[in-house]
């Protein structure tokens, strides 16, 4: 399976609550679908991440850590 990701959002370096307010603004641009792939470092953001979807309705396809950087796929709901 194909994913095509819409845009990529590199929040590498920021510390809350810089990553969702980011990723917050990004999604606002997308169209219903797309899919916005974030990339962070802060340990936070899993958690921040994760909840943000739970109450905007957004769908966290995938959370996943390698060497330090978090990644996250969500569906524009």
């Amino acid at each position: 399976m194909t994913i095509n990701i819409t845009e990529t959002l590199d929040t590498t370096g920021l510390n809350c609550p810089l990553p969702i307010l980011k990723t917050r603004k990004a999604i606002a641009t997308l169209d219903n679908g797309a899919l916005l792939k974030v990339v962070a470092t802060d340990p936070g953001s899993v958690k921040d991440i994760s909840s943000f979807c739970s109450q905007t309705g957004h769908e966290l396809i995938e959370s996943s850590e390698t060497d330090g950087q978090f990644h996250f796929l969500i569906r524009k709901q």
